[in-house]
Protein backbone atom coordinates (compact mmCIF):
# COMPACT_ATOMS: atom_id res chain seq x y z
CA UNK A 1 0.00 0.00 0.00
CA UNK A 2 1.46 3.32 -1.10
CA UNK A 3 0.99 6.56 0.82
CA UNK A 4 -0.01 8.21 -2.46
CA UNK A 5 -2.84 5.77 -3.19
CA UNK A 6 -6.60 5.66 -2.77
CA UNK A 7 -6.21 2.58 -0.58
CA UNK A 8 -4.15 4.54 1.96
CA UNK A 9 -6.62 7.46 1.80
CA UNK A 10 -9.25 5.00 3.06
CA UNK A 11 -7.00 2.96 5.37
CA UNK A 12 -5.45 5.78 7.37
CA UNK A 13 -8.62 7.63 8.54
CA UNK A 14 -10.15 4.31 9.60
CA UNK A 15 -7.05 3.44 11.64
CA UNK A 16 -6.99 6.90 13.26
CA UNK A 17 -10.69 6.79 14.22
CA UNK A 18 -10.46 3.26 15.63
CA UNK A 19 -7.23 4.15 17.44
CA UNK A 20 -8.79 6.99 19.43
CA UNK A 21 -11.96 5.02 20.09
CA UNK A 22 -9.99 2.02 21.32
CA UNK A 23 -8.99 1.75 25.03
CA UNK A 24 -5.29 2.42 25.58
CA UNK A 25 -4.42 -1.13 26.66
CA UNK A 26 -5.70 -2.58 23.36
CA UNK A 27 -4.26 0.00 20.97
CA UNK A 28 -1.09 -1.98 20.36
CA UNK A 29 -3.25 -4.80 18.95
CA UNK A 30 -4.96 -2.42 16.53
CA UNK A 31 -1.67 -0.87 15.39
CA UNK A 32 0.01 -4.26 15.01
CA UNK A 33 -2.88 -5.60 12.93
CA UNK A 34 -2.92 -2.41 10.84
CA UNK A 35 0.84 -2.58 10.32
CA UNK A 36 0.80 -6.19 9.13
CA UNK A 37 -2.18 -5.49 6.87
CA UNK A 38 -0.35 -2.43 5.46
CA UNK A 39 2.69 -4.56 4.62
CA UNK A 40 0.76 -7.59 3.37
CA UNK A 41 -0.97 -5.42 0.77
CA UNK A 42 2.26 -5.75 -1.27
CA UNK A 43 2.83 -9.50 -0.87
CA UNK A 44 1.30 -11.39 2.03
CA UNK A 45 3.90 -14.16 2.35
CA UNK A 46 6.73 -11.68 2.99
CA UNK A 47 5.13 -10.82 6.31
CA UNK A 48 6.59 -14.18 7.41
CA UNK A 49 10.07 -12.65 7.07
CA UNK A 50 9.19 -9.80 9.41
CA UNK A 51 7.69 -12.32 11.82
CA UNK A 52 10.82 -14.48 11.69
CA UNK A 53 13.06 -11.48 12.37
CA UNK A 54 10.78 -10.41 15.21
CA UNK A 55 10.67 -13.83 16.89
CA UNK A 56 14.43 -14.42 16.65
CA UNK A 57 15.40 -10.97 17.95
CA UNK A 58 12.80 -11.05 20.73
CA UNK A 59 14.04 -14.35 22.16
CA UNK A 60 17.71 -13.55 21.51
CA UNK A 61 17.36 -10.32 23.52
CA UNK A 62 15.58 -12.13 26.37
CA UNK A 63 18.38 -14.71 26.51
CA UNK A 64 21.07 -12.00 26.41
CA UNK A 65 19.47 -10.24 29.38
CA UNK A 66 19.92 -13.39 31.49
CA UNK A 67 23.68 -13.51 30.94
CA UNK A 68 25.99 -11.14 32.84
CA UNK A 69 29.05 -11.31 30.57
CA UNK A 70 29.30 -10.11 26.97
CA UNK A 71 31.21 -13.24 26.05
CA UNK A 72 28.19 -15.29 27.12
CA UNK A 73 25.72 -13.04 25.31
CA UNK A 74 27.71 -13.10 22.07
CA UNK A 75 26.21 -16.33 20.69
CA UNK A 76 22.71 -14.85 20.86
CA UNK A 77 23.89 -11.68 19.12
CA UNK A 78 25.44 -13.85 16.41
CA UNK A 79 22.09 -15.63 15.99
CA UNK A 80 20.36 -12.28 15.45
CA UNK A 81 23.04 -11.16 12.99
CA UNK A 82 22.93 -14.47 11.13
CA UNK A 83 19.16 -14.46 10.69
CA UNK A 84 18.75 -10.78 9.77
CA UNK A 85 21.81 -10.42 7.57
CA UNK A 86 21.16 -13.89 6.13
CA UNK A 87 17.68 -12.85 5.00
CA UNK A 88 19.05 -9.60 3.61
CA UNK A 89 21.83 -11.39 1.72
CA UNK A 90 19.54 -14.10 0.34
CA UNK A 91 16.85 -11.81 -1.02
CA UNK A 92 18.92 -8.78 -1.94
CA UNK A 93 22.50 -9.80 -2.69
CA UNK A 94 22.54 -13.48 -3.65
CA UNK A 95 22.01 -12.88 -7.37
CA UNK A 96 24.47 -9.96 -7.30
CA UNK A 97 27.07 -12.20 -5.69
CA UNK A 98 26.52 -15.11 -8.08
CA UNK A 99 26.52 -12.77 -11.09
CA UNK A 100 29.82 -11.23 -9.96
CA UNK A 101 31.36 -14.68 -9.47
CA UNK A 102 30.17 -15.73 -12.93
CA UNK A 103 31.81 -12.62 -14.41
CA UNK A 104 35.10 -13.45 -12.69
CA UNK A 105 34.98 -17.01 -14.02
CA UNK A 106 34.28 -15.76 -17.54
CA UNK A 107 37.18 -13.30 -17.38
CA UNK A 108 39.63 -16.13 -16.70
CA UNK A 109 37.97 -18.50 -19.22
CA UNK A 110 36.52 -20.94 -16.69
CA UNK A 111 33.34 -22.49 -18.05
CA UNK A 112 31.26 -22.58 -14.88
CA UNK A 113 27.93 -20.87 -14.39
CA UNK A 114 26.04 -20.38 -11.12
CA UNK A 115 22.33 -19.99 -11.91
CA UNK A 116 20.44 -16.90 -10.78
CA UNK A 117 17.66 -17.39 -8.25
CA UNK A 118 15.64 -14.29 -9.30
CA UNK A 119 14.07 -13.83 -5.87
CA UNK A 120 11.64 -10.93 -5.52
CA UNK A 121 13.06 -8.31 -3.14
CA UNK A 122 10.70 -7.84 -0.15
CA UNK A 123 9.70 -4.20 0.23
CA UNK A 124 11.58 -2.42 3.01
CA UNK A 125 13.71 -5.40 4.07
CA UNK A 126 16.82 -3.22 4.47
CA UNK A 127 14.97 -0.88 6.81
CA UNK A 128 13.30 -3.31 9.20
CA UNK A 129 16.33 -5.62 9.43
CA UNK A 130 18.51 -2.65 10.40
CA UNK A 131 15.93 -1.54 12.96
CA UNK A 132 15.87 -4.96 14.62
CA UNK A 133 19.67 -5.25 14.45
CA UNK A 134 20.05 -1.97 16.34
CA UNK A 135 17.81 -3.44 19.05
CA UNK A 136 19.85 -6.64 19.33
CA UNK A 137 23.18 -4.78 19.41
CA UNK A 138 21.91 -2.28 22.02
CA UNK A 139 20.64 -5.10 24.26
CA UNK A 140 23.98 -6.91 23.84
CA UNK A 141 25.86 -3.72 24.85
CA UNK A 142 23.51 -3.11 27.78
CA UNK A 143 22.23 0.19 26.39
CA UNK A 144 18.58 -0.89 26.50
CA UNK A 145 16.64 -3.50 28.40
CA UNK A 146 14.86 -6.17 26.36
CA UNK A 147 11.18 -5.63 25.65
CA UNK A 148 9.26 -8.39 27.47
CA UNK A 149 5.94 -7.76 25.75
CA UNK A 150 6.14 -9.68 22.47
CA UNK A 151 3.26 -7.75 20.86
CA UNK A 152 4.81 -4.36 21.56
CA UNK A 153 8.18 -5.53 20.26
CA UNK A 154 6.47 -6.86 17.11
CA UNK A 155 4.89 -3.42 16.70
CA UNK A 156 8.31 -1.76 17.06
CA UNK A 157 9.58 -3.87 14.15
CA UNK A 158 6.52 -3.39 11.92
CA UNK A 159 5.10 0.08 12.80
CA UNK A 160 3.41 0.97 9.52
CA UNK A 161 4.31 4.69 9.05
CA UNK A 162 8.05 3.95 8.87
CA UNK A 163 8.09 0.23 8.08
CA UNK A 164 9.08 0.20 4.43
CA UNK A 165 11.36 3.25 4.05
CA UNK A 166 12.21 4.56 7.50
CA UNK A 167 13.16 6.62 9.35
CA UNK A 168 15.14 3.81 11.00
CA UNK A 169 14.16 4.26 14.64
CA UNK A 170 16.19 3.22 17.68
CA UNK A 171 14.59 1.11 20.42
CA UNK A 172 15.19 3.65 23.19
CA UNK A 173 13.21 6.25 21.23
CA UNK A 174 10.29 4.30 19.79
CA UNK A 175 9.59 1.42 22.17
CA UNK A 176 8.65 3.61 25.20
CA UNK A 177 6.15 5.53 23.05
CA UNK A 178 3.99 2.42 22.59
CA UNK A 179 3.34 2.32 26.34
CA UNK A 180 2.51 6.01 26.66
CA UNK A 181 -1.19 6.89 26.87
CA UNK A 182 -1.99 9.25 24.01
CA UNK A 183 -5.06 11.47 24.13
CA UNK A 184 -6.80 13.10 21.20
CA UNK A 185 -5.06 16.41 20.53
CA UNK A 186 -6.40 18.65 17.79
CA UNK A 187 -3.24 20.76 17.35
CA UNK A 188 -0.98 17.71 17.12
CA UNK A 189 -3.24 16.06 14.55
CA UNK A 190 -3.34 19.23 12.44
CA UNK A 191 0.47 19.51 12.60
CA UNK A 192 0.74 15.90 11.43
CA UNK A 193 -1.67 16.47 8.55
CA UNK A 194 0.26 19.59 7.49
CA UNK A 195 3.47 17.57 7.39
CA UNK A 196 1.74 14.94 5.25
CA UNK A 197 0.43 17.69 2.97
CA UNK A 198 3.95 19.09 2.46
CA UNK A 199 5.34 15.61 1.83
CA UNK A 200 2.71 14.95 -0.83
CA UNK A 201 3.63 18.24 -2.54
CA UNK A 202 7.29 17.21 -2.71
CA UNK A 203 6.47 13.71 -3.94
CA UNK A 204 3.60 14.29 -6.38
CA UNK A 205 4.49 17.68 -7.82
CA UNK A 206 8.29 17.61 -7.98
CA UNK A 207 9.57 14.02 -7.74
CA UNK A 208 6.93 12.38 -9.94
CA UNK A 209 7.03 15.09 -12.61
CA UNK A 210 10.80 14.61 -12.92
CA UNK A 211 10.55 10.84 -13.43
CA UNK A 212 9.82 10.86 -17.16
CA UNK A 213 12.79 13.07 -18.13
CA UNK A 214 15.26 11.32 -15.83
CA UNK A 215 14.21 7.85 -16.98
CA UNK A 216 14.36 8.89 -20.64
CA UNK A 217 18.01 9.95 -20.42
CA UNK A 218 19.29 7.28 -18.05
CA UNK A 219 17.59 4.46 -19.96
CA UNK A 220 19.66 5.22 -23.08
CA UNK A 221 22.38 7.72 -22.05
CA UNK A 222 24.33 7.39 -25.32
CA UNK A 223 21.41 8.96 -27.21
CA UNK A 224 21.52 12.27 -25.35
CA UNK A 225 23.91 15.19 -25.41
CA UNK A 226 25.68 17.09 -22.64
CA UNK A 227 22.97 19.60 -21.79
CA UNK A 228 20.32 16.89 -21.65
CA UNK A 229 22.53 14.73 -19.41
CA UNK A 230 23.29 17.67 -17.08
CA UNK A 231 19.62 18.62 -16.82
CA UNK A 232 18.50 15.02 -16.23
CA UNK A 233 21.10 14.63 -13.45
CA UNK A 234 20.07 17.94 -11.88
CA UNK A 235 16.44 16.79 -11.95
CA UNK A 236 17.35 13.43 -10.47
CA UNK A 237 19.07 15.17 -7.55
CA UNK A 238 15.73 16.81 -6.73
CA UNK A 239 13.68 13.76 -7.70
CA UNK A 240 15.41 11.51 -5.18
CA UNK A 241 15.43 14.22 -2.52
CA UNK A 242 11.75 15.10 -2.92
CA UNK A 243 10.77 11.45 -3.25
CA UNK A 244 12.59 10.21 -0.16
CA UNK A 245 12.31 13.34 1.98
CA UNK A 246 8.65 13.51 0.93
CA UNK A 247 8.12 9.92 2.11
CA UNK A 248 9.90 10.63 5.41
CA UNK A 249 7.83 13.75 6.04
CA UNK A 250 4.60 11.85 5.27
CA UNK A 251 5.72 9.04 7.59
CA UNK A 252 6.58 11.47 10.40
CA UNK A 253 3.26 13.29 9.90
CA UNK A 254 1.31 10.03 9.82
CA UNK A 255 2.87 8.93 13.10
CA UNK A 256 2.33 12.38 14.62
CA UNK A 257 -1.41 12.21 13.94
CA UNK A 258 -1.69 9.19 16.24
CA UNK A 259 0.71 10.64 18.79
CA UNK A 260 4.13 9.22 17.92
CA UNK A 261 7.33 11.17 17.32
CA UNK A 262 9.68 9.86 14.64
CA UNK A 263 13.13 11.33 14.13
CA UNK A 264 13.85 13.98 11.50
CA UNK A 265 15.36 12.30 8.45
CA UNK A 266 16.25 15.28 6.22
CA UNK A 267 17.35 18.82 6.97
CA UNK A 268 17.74 20.73 3.67
CA UNK A 269 20.77 18.67 2.57
CA UNK A 270 21.47 20.71 -0.57
CA UNK A 271 22.39 23.65 1.64
CA UNK A 272 25.29 21.71 3.15
CA UNK A 273 28.67 23.41 2.86
CA UNK A 274 30.62 20.13 2.78
CA UNK A 275 30.05 16.44 2.13
CA UNK A 276 30.45 15.82 5.86
CA UNK A 277 27.63 18.24 6.55
CA UNK A 278 25.62 16.75 3.68
CA UNK A 279 25.57 13.43 5.55
CA UNK A 280 24.50 15.21 8.71
CA UNK A 281 21.47 16.45 6.78
CA UNK A 282 20.70 13.57 4.34
CA UNK A 283 18.98 10.35 5.45
CA UNK A 284 19.95 11.15 9.03
CA UNK A 285 18.57 7.92 10.50
CA UNK A 286 20.74 5.81 8.19
CA UNK A 287 23.91 7.91 8.44
CA UNK A 288 23.72 7.87 12.25
CA UNK A 289 23.02 4.11 12.15
CA UNK A 290 26.21 3.47 10.17
CA UNK A 291 28.11 5.88 12.43
CA UNK A 292 27.04 4.04 15.60
CA UNK A 293 27.06 0.43 14.41
CA UNK A 294 29.81 0.41 11.78
CA UNK A 295 32.13 3.44 11.86
CA UNK A 296 32.60 3.74 15.65
CA UNK A 297 33.03 -0.04 16.24
CA UNK A 298 35.77 0.03 13.56
CA UNK A 299 37.55 2.68 15.63
CA UNK A 300 36.10 5.87 14.16
CA UNK A 301 38.66 8.69 14.15
CA UNK A 302 40.34 7.56 17.38
CA UNK A 303 42.98 5.66 15.44
CA UNK A 304 46.03 6.41 13.33
CA UNK A 305 45.28 8.48 10.24
CA UNK A 306 45.46 5.71 7.62
CA UNK A 307 43.11 3.59 9.71
CA UNK A 308 40.73 6.54 10.04
CA UNK A 309 40.60 6.81 6.27
CA UNK A 310 40.04 3.05 6.03
CA UNK A 311 37.15 3.23 8.52
CA UNK A 312 35.51 6.02 6.55
CA UNK A 313 35.87 4.19 3.24
CA UNK A 314 34.56 0.88 4.58
CA UNK A 315 31.56 2.60 6.14
CA UNK A 316 30.63 4.42 2.95
CA UNK A 317 31.19 1.44 0.64
CA UNK A 318 28.98 -0.72 2.89
CA UNK A 319 26.45 2.11 2.97
CA UNK A 320 26.49 2.20 -0.82
CA UNK A 321 25.97 -1.56 -1.01
CA UNK A 322 23.08 -1.24 1.47
CA UNK A 323 21.28 0.86 -1.13
CA UNK A 324 21.35 -1.78 -3.84
CA UNK A 325 22.92 -4.92 -5.23
CA UNK A 326 24.80 -3.26 -8.06
CA UNK A 327 28.36 -2.04 -8.55
CA UNK A 328 26.95 1.43 -9.26
CA UNK A 329 25.99 1.75 -5.58
CA UNK A 330 29.42 0.54 -4.49
CA UNK A 331 31.02 3.26 -6.64
CA UNK A 332 28.56 5.81 -5.24
CA UNK A 333 29.57 4.91 -1.68
CA UNK A 334 33.25 4.88 -2.63
CA UNK A 335 32.94 8.39 -4.11
CA UNK A 336 31.42 9.78 -0.91
CA UNK A 337 34.13 8.10 1.13
CA UNK A 338 36.77 9.59 -1.18
CA UNK A 339 35.15 13.03 -0.91
CA UNK A 340 35.39 12.91 2.89
CA UNK A 341 38.98 11.70 2.93
CA UNK A 342 39.98 14.37 0.39
CA UNK A 343 38.25 17.03 2.51
CA UNK A 344 40.18 15.93 5.61
CA UNK A 345 43.48 16.09 3.73
CA UNK A 346 42.60 19.44 2.12
CA UNK A 347 41.28 21.16 5.26
CA UNK A 348 44.60 22.62 6.58
CA UNK A 349 45.48 23.92 3.10
CA UNK A 350 42.01 25.46 2.72
CA UNK A 351 42.41 27.38 5.99
CA UNK A 352 45.73 28.82 4.82
CA UNK A 353 44.30 29.82 1.43
CA UNK A 354 41.27 31.48 3.03
CA UNK A 355 43.49 33.55 5.34
CA UNK A 356 45.97 34.45 2.58
CA UNK A 357 43.28 35.53 0.11
CA UNK A 358 41.02 37.22 2.62
CA UNK A 359 38.12 34.85 1.89
CA UNK A 360 37.72 34.28 5.63
CA UNK A 361 36.47 37.88 5.78
CA UNK A 362 33.70 37.04 3.30
CA UNK A 363 31.82 34.27 5.11
CA UNK A 364 28.57 34.60 3.15
CA UNK A 365 30.29 34.45 -0.23
CA UNK A 366 32.43 31.54 0.95
CA UNK A 367 29.36 29.71 2.19
CA UNK A 368 27.52 30.11 -1.11
CA UNK A 369 30.56 28.82 -2.98
CA UNK A 370 30.87 25.82 -0.62
CA UNK A 371 27.18 24.99 -1.04
CA UNK A 372 27.56 25.11 -4.83
CA UNK A 373 30.65 22.86 -4.83
CA UNK A 374 29.04 20.36 -2.43
CA UNK A 375 25.93 20.18 -4.61
CA UNK A 376 28.04 19.54 -7.74
CA UNK A 377 29.97 16.77 -5.98
CA UNK A 378 26.72 15.19 -4.79
CA UNK A 379 25.32 15.34 -8.34
CA UNK A 380 28.41 13.62 -9.78
CA UNK A 381 27.88 10.81 -7.27
CA UNK A 382 24.14 10.70 -8.08
CA UNK A 383 25.06 9.76 -11.67
CA UNK A 384 26.33 6.39 -10.41
CA UNK A 385 23.39 6.00 -8.05
CA UNK A 386 20.88 6.41 -10.89
CA UNK A 387 22.70 4.74 -13.78
CA UNK A 388 21.83 1.16 -14.68
CA UNK A 389 25.51 0.20 -14.93
CA UNK A 390 28.94 1.68 -14.26
CA UNK A 391 29.47 1.93 -18.03
CA UNK A 392 26.27 3.95 -18.40
CA UNK A 393 27.39 6.24 -15.59
CA UNK A 394 30.65 7.00 -17.36
CA UNK A 395 28.69 7.62 -20.57
CA UNK A 396 26.59 10.25 -18.78
CA UNK A 397 29.66 11.86 -17.23
CA UNK A 398 31.39 11.84 -20.62
CA UNK A 399 28.39 13.56 -22.17
CA UNK A 400 28.53 16.25 -19.49
CA UNK A 401 32.09 17.17 -20.43
CA UNK A 402 31.07 17.66 -24.05
CA UNK A 403 28.50 20.45 -23.85
CA UNK A 404 27.91 22.24 -27.15
CA UNK A 405 26.64 25.64 -26.14
CA UNK A 406 26.36 26.68 -29.78
CA UNK A 407 23.60 24.08 -30.21
CA UNK A 408 21.65 25.25 -27.17
CA UNK A 409 17.87 25.05 -27.52
CA UNK A 410 14.99 25.53 -25.11
CA UNK A 411 13.04 22.41 -26.03
CA UNK A 412 15.61 19.87 -24.80
CA UNK A 413 12.86 17.30 -24.19
CA UNK A 414 10.00 17.89 -26.67
CA UNK A 415 7.96 14.95 -25.35
CA UNK A 416 8.24 16.19 -21.76
CA UNK A 417 8.11 19.95 -22.32
CA UNK A 418 5.21 20.54 -19.92
CA UNK A 419 6.65 18.33 -17.17
CA UNK A 420 10.01 20.10 -17.50
CA UNK A 421 8.45 23.55 -17.07
CA UNK A 422 6.37 22.36 -14.12
CA UNK A 423 9.21 20.65 -12.29
CA UNK A 424 11.72 23.48 -12.82
CA UNK A 425 9.23 26.05 -11.56
CA UNK A 426 8.44 24.10 -8.42
CA UNK A 427 12.08 23.24 -7.76
CA UNK A 428 12.67 27.01 -7.80
CA UNK A 429 9.73 27.50 -5.42
CA UNK A 430 10.96 24.78 -3.05
CA UNK A 431 14.50 26.16 -3.12
CA UNK A 432 13.22 29.67 -2.38
CA UNK A 433 11.26 28.42 0.63
CA UNK A 434 14.30 26.48 1.84
CA UNK A 435 16.46 29.60 1.40
CA UNK A 436 14.15 31.59 3.66
CA UNK A 437 14.23 28.77 6.21
CA UNK A 438 17.98 28.26 6.02
CA UNK A 439 19.21 31.85 6.00
CA UNK A 440 16.40 33.82 7.64
CA UNK A 441 14.89 31.23 9.96
CA UNK A 442 11.40 31.52 8.44
CA UNK A 443 8.86 28.79 8.90
CA UNK A 444 7.37 26.65 6.18
CA UNK A 445 4.32 28.66 4.99
CA UNK A 446 2.01 25.75 5.90
CA UNK A 447 3.18 26.14 9.52
CA UNK A 448 3.12 29.94 9.69
CA UNK A 449 1.99 31.54 12.95
CA UNK A 450 -0.08 34.00 10.93
CA UNK A 451 -3.48 32.48 10.21
CA UNK A 452 -4.08 34.30 6.88
CA UNK A 453 -0.69 33.14 5.56
CA UNK A 454 -1.32 29.61 6.76
CA UNK A 455 -4.80 29.30 5.23
CA UNK A 456 -3.69 30.93 1.98
CA UNK A 457 -0.88 28.36 1.84
CA UNK A 458 -3.38 25.52 2.33
CA UNK A 459 -5.41 26.72 -0.62
CA UNK A 460 -2.43 27.48 -2.88
CA UNK A 461 -0.59 24.23 -2.26
CA UNK A 462 -3.83 22.25 -2.43
CA UNK A 463 -4.54 23.69 -5.88
CA UNK A 464 -0.92 23.06 -6.92
CA UNK A 465 -1.15 19.38 -5.94
CA UNK A 466 -4.52 18.91 -7.66
CA UNK A 467 -3.43 20.75 -10.81
CA UNK A 468 0.17 19.60 -11.23
CA UNK A 469 0.49 16.45 -9.14
CA UNK A 470 1.31 13.24 -11.01
CA UNK A 471 -1.39 10.93 -9.63
CA UNK A 472 -0.06 7.69 -11.05
CA UNK A 473 0.53 5.81 -7.77
CA UNK A 474 4.26 6.06 -8.51
CA UNK A 475 6.28 3.92 -6.11
CA UNK A 476 8.72 5.67 -3.78
CA UNK A 477 12.34 5.22 -4.90
CA UNK A 478 13.58 3.88 -1.56
CA UNK A 479 11.00 1.06 -1.49
CA UNK A 480 13.42 -0.94 -3.65
CA UNK A 481 16.05 -0.73 -0.92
Amino acid sequence: MLFNSLAFALFFPIVVILYFLCPHKYRWILLLAASYYFYMCWRAEYALLILLSTVVDYFAAIQMSKLPEKSQRRKWLYLSLLVNLGMLFTFKYLDFFTGSVNSIFESINILYHIPAFNLLLPVGISFYTFQTLSYSVDVYNGKVKPERHFGIFALYVSFFPQLVAGPIERPDRLLPQFRKKIDFNYERIVDGLRMMFWGFFMKLVIADNAVGIVDTVYRNPANYDGLQSILATFLFAFQIFCDFAGYSIIAIGTAKVIGFDLMQNFNRPYFATSIREFWQRWHISLSTWFRDYCYIPLGGNRVVKWRWYYNLMVTFVVSGLWHGANWTFVVWGFLHGAYLIAAIIWEPFADKINKATGLSKLPRLTRVFQIFVTFILACIAWVFFRAQSVADAFTVLGNMTNVRWGQFRWNLFPRHELELKVVLFFIALLTTIHCFQEFLGWRNPLFSKHQPVRWASYVIFGLIILSFGAFTSSQFIYFRF
